[in-house]
């Protein structure tokens, strides 16, 4: 399996609604949000798909959590295909997911200070009664393509969340779905959604697509889409 067999569509727009004033990250050279994304998006030409790559240049240097996934689905068809079969509990498969995702966002954009699951946990469990779990906060919700503000009560448990984090950016994978493409491969839809949890707002959105002979390959071959090495503009 190849990069190139792989591709990355945008879900709705990519940036929504920009603040009057520019937003910047803190602890940087201050930089406008808007900018930076937009320098992360790169339009193909001759109308062909706008590619939605992960704003590594915007978070560059930034504490960043990476929320565990929560939502795991599967076409009808593929519940009772043996190349499907290993995948069928939910936890393991959560678990899994959220291991090739950590490990595709550390080793892919390491210039981020990514926060995975297994410390988001640790947090949440050093204080009780402040911040909630991070695997039941409701960030699944963030896969409605037309959503551009965080909902509450998921707003305030991620800035929550965050103040112990020390950044202000959260990345959440809010849904992972296997089908089968159009050539009958296994295909994998990864939607990614940044959301700035001080102004509540979605900063982008991305739905990462690849494809393999297997989940695990399909997966990894979504993350490549959406985490190329030579994210850093045109």
């Amino acid at each position: 399996m190849t990069a190139g067999a792989s591709r990355a569509r945008p879900e709705a727009l990519t940036l929504f609604n920009p603040p009057a004033h520019p937003v910047t990250f803190p602890a940087v050279k201050p930089m406008p949000v808007i900018i930076a994304l937009l320098l992360a998006v790169a339009r193909a030409a001759d109308g062909q798909q706008l590619v939605a790559p992960v704003p590594v240049e915007a978070l560059t240097g930034q504490q960043v959590a990476l929320l565990p996934l929560t939502l795991v689905a599967a076409d009808p068809d593929l519940q009772s295909d043996s190349v499907y079969s290993r995948y069928q509990d939910r936890r393991t498969t959560l678990s899994w997911a959220d291991s090739l995702i950590g490990e595709a966002f550390t080793g892919r954009a390491p210039e981020v200070q990514w926060v995975l699951p297994p410390t988001l946990r640790k947090l949440a469990r050093r204080s009780p009664g402040i911040v909630g779990d991070p695997d039941q906060m409701g960030q699944a919700a963030l896969r409605a393509p037309k959503m551009r503000n965080l909902p509450d009560p998921l707003r305030s448990s991620l800035r929550n969340l965050m103040a112990l984090v020390g950044g202000r950016v959260a990345m959440v994978p809010a849904a992972l779905a296997f089908g089968r493409s159009a050539d009958g491969r296994l295909q994998a839809d990864l939607t990614l959604v940044a959301a700035d949890t001080r102004s509540g707002k979605v900063l982008w959105r991305s739905v990462a697509v690849g494809s393999g002979e297997n989940p695990d390959r399909a997966l990894q071959a979504a993350l490549v889409a959406v985490l190329p090495l030579d994210s850093g503009g045109p």
